[in-house]
């Protein structure tokens, strides 16, 4: 089958993975699937982890507009929502033309505020339509929504207008059909991961935490983004003056972001350099090598509705994570079973828990163990593409 996917992300970090995923996982199941993108935001071209063969469809070329997209986010936000809005007549002449590439037999397209007129040509071609729900007008954005009436009008209208609805978690769901009277067939697709490639076999931990520094270490890990709204700040703040008491305890934090500086001023502050192992940014292809090195792993926040993409990835490679118990996190978390939970925003509990897991190898491993198969049994982006189809095909064989 012919499947077309569409999106107007950069297609860059959590969302290029998460693109490359799907797209992956249809094309394993023998679909042939064209990706159309934001102009110069290609997630094959950029991602090195993406398996393209020679008998994969070609990715659906485009002029870059990159220019234009870097400067849009130093706009007044009523001028960023009509530039959102004028890439429908983007769509009006991109779409019809990827569509004539092959004959499409269903697109999928990430879901953006003010972004419709994919479903009316979907509408008019009598082609199923599967609108993917990452964002919403009805949570709270980094950038505040000034069109707000404008915004919610067009995504009731796409929420009921498109042939499936796929949401990252129940909550989102639930949220959307609170909101909206008629919402279109939907289903709760969680984020996932490549077991095969992220596979903690293919790795010597010892090795890997040798070559860091951390020999013979407990190390708990932090792989993402160093922003505000993860944490990770508060965490270290939290457990630094804990670490000197526990001396077989590492904690290696792979990324970067506006927060770096504080973290690097945390570990020269408390003396901490042989504890504290700051990489820097890594590409998306290493990460595996990284929490191979880590025996648990720590996201300190989260958001209401969110599915941690590096959550799945740690589970993968036998990892569990200290988690916060936000609604997406315990559908997918059996405490202390495959991961574990703590109360929102308790940071104690956070840092007792780390602290109190680090001296349990044997438990770390079980629940490692437990991780890795849960992602196998249940959370690989082949059962997230078979849920899709099944949406958009009433479950018929395809």
């Amino acid at each position: 089958m012919n499947i077309l996917y569409h999106h107007r992300t950069r297609g860059k970090g959590a969302e290029g993975v998460h693109i490359l995923g799907i797209v992956t996982a249809l094309r394993k199941l023998g679909h042939c699937v064209n990706i159309l993108s934001f102009p110069g935001s290609d997630p094959e071209k950029d991602n090195n982890s993406s398996e393209v063969t020679k008998n994969q469809a070609k990715v659906v070329k485009s002029s870059p507009f990159t220019f234009l997209a870097k400067i849009t986010k130093y706009f007044p936000e009523f001028v960023f929502e009509l530039f959102e809005l004028a890439y429908n007549l983007i769509i009006l002449f991109r779409l019809p033309k990827s569509l004539a590439h092959k004959k499409t037999q269903l697109i999928y397209e990430r879901y953006s505020l003010f972004m419709f007129l994919g479903i009316k040509i979907a509408q008019r071609r009598n082609i199923p339509f599967i609108l993917e729900i990452n964002d919403s007008v009805l949570v709270e954005r980094v950038r505040p929504i000034f069109l707000r009436s404008l915004a919610k009008y067009i995504e009731e209208w796409c929420f009921t207008n498109a042939t499936g609805l796929v949401f990252i978690s129940t909550y989102f769901q639930k949220l959307s059909q609170t909101h909206y009277s008629n919402i279109a067939p939907s289903i709760v697709c969680p984020n996932a991961a490549d077991p095969e490639y992220f596979d903690p076999s293919k790795y010597e931990k010892e090795s890997v935490k040798s070559t860091l520094g951390l020999t013979d270490k407990i190390v708990c890990g932090y792989v993402g983004a160093f922003v505000k709204w993860h944490g990770i700040v508060w965490f270290i703040e939290e457990i630094a003056p804990q670490l000197k008491k526990n001396p077989h305890l590492s904690i290696l934090l792979v990324g970067d972001g506006v927060c770096y500086p504080d973290i690097i001023a945390l570990v020269e502050k408390y003396d901490l350099q042989d504890q504290i192992v700051l990489t820097g940014k890594v590409e998306h292809k290493d990460v595996p090598k990284y929490v191979s090195a880590m025996d648990f792993g720590i996201l300190p926040d989260s958001n209401l509705y969110g599915s941690s993409m590096k959550h799945f990835e740690f589970m993968s490679m036998a990892c569990g994570m200290v988690v916060p118990a936000f609604e997406p996190m315990k559908e997918v978390v059996t405490d202390k079973e495959n991961s574990w939970l703590f109360e929102i925003g308790n940071k104690q509990q956070c840092v007792d828990a780390v602290l109190s897991l680090s001296q349990d190898v044997e438990h770390l491993t079980a629940v490692g163990i437990n991780a890795r198969n849960y992602i196998i049994n249940e959370r690989q982006w082949l059962h997230n593409a078979k849920s899709i189809l099944g949406l958009a095909f009433n479950n018929e064989n395809i």
